[in-house]
């Protein structure tokens, strides 16, 4: 066990292990792609929308997967539903104090809007074969992609509730009574713009395999993910000073993991790459995103496993 000073008392441990990493990342990647593809569908061009389409492709089996793994890390799967439901009364339970209440909510509405949204994408894709319905019903679905009224809506609410359930988890660990992660109110912000560059990283890796690489649209996702990444070293820095006494805590070897995992290959090198490649971005294109979700991924494992181990 590993001593470090912290501003508050602490209780045990949850004893999170692999799931939780995986729900956290995943989770964070299914919000994230759906915000940036609502944010294509309604500001973007009409070319862009097959990039959109990606976004939407990842985000409803991401949030599913992400449900799933919560729920097989319960100590008792099967009553998962009693965080949704009332057991004696079967009414709906929803405490607007408890962060997991909210959470359990938040990831069944976002999945309500992610499946909405992928349906309207495949509806959209002249790509896909739709045996299982007429191209009629099929088309049915194009109403709840933008720029038709009723898409819009579907967008930016979806698109909220997504950005909800990629930071909710860092609020989550900020209202836990342990070192470090109630030690810092910034966690959920970190995971936020975290969210938002593996998201853009995943996107533009999936572009890549489409041949879009020198697409505008691409070429404005690799602007946004340097300016998230840029974001992102400053949250954590912000992070690391928010800490004060606890930042002791990663005076060992998950610091070790933040900075040789995390900070300079997950955020710094691709900033400098994207920086120095801005004009010739295809040689840094197959690296950068790598990377990225790398650090994205190990930054989740750094800030959840570092307080276990107090």
């Amino acid at each position: 066990m590993i001593d470090a000073p912290s501003s508050t008392w602490f209780t045990a441990g949850p004893h999170w292990h692999w799931l939780i990493v995986l729900y956290f990342f995943v989770g964070g990647l299914a919000g994230g792609c759906y915000f940036i593809a609502a944010l294509i569908d309604i500001l973007g061009r009409a070319e862009d929308r097959p990039i959109a389409r990606l976004g939407y492709y990842v985000a409803f089996p991401a949030v599913a997967l992400s449900g799933l793994l919560l729920t097989l890390d319960l100590s008792r799967p099967l009553r998962f539903w009693h965080m949704l439901i009332e057991r004696n009364t079967f009414a709906p339970m929803l405490k607007p104090w408890s962060p997991m209440s909210l959470g359990s909510w938040a990831l069944l509405v976002f999945g309500l809007f992610s499946f909405i949204s992928f349906l309207g994408a495949l509806a959209e894709d002249e790509r896909v074969r739709r045996p299982m319905l007429r191209r009629a019903q099929w088309s049915a679905f194009r109403a709840v992609r933008p720029p038709s009224p009723l898409g819009t809506i579907v967008a930016v609410l979806g698109g909220i509730a997504g950005m909800f359930v990629a930071g909710y988890t860092g609020v989550l660990l900020a209202v836990t009574n342990r070192p470090i992660w109630s030690d810092t109110p910034l966690l959920g912000m970190l995971f936020i713009v975290s969210a938002a560059s593996t998201s853009a990283a995943l996107l533009m890796l999936l572009a890549g395999r489409y041949g879009w690489e020198g697409s505008p649209g691409v070429a404005a996702l690799q602007r946004m993910d340097g300016i998230v990444l840029a974001l992102e070293l400053v949250v954590l820095i912000a992070v690391m000073v928010s800490l004060g006494p606890a930042l002791r805590g990663w005076l060992n070897v998950w610091g070790l993991v933040l900075l040789i995992g995390v900070i300079v290959p997950g955020v710094i090198v691709p900033l400098v790459l994207g920086w120095r490649h801005r004009g010739r971005r295809a040689a840094a294109f197959a690296l950068l995103p790598v990377l990225v979700l790398v650090g994205g991924f190990l930054l989740r494992v750094v800030v959840i496993f570092s307080s276990e181990s107090i």
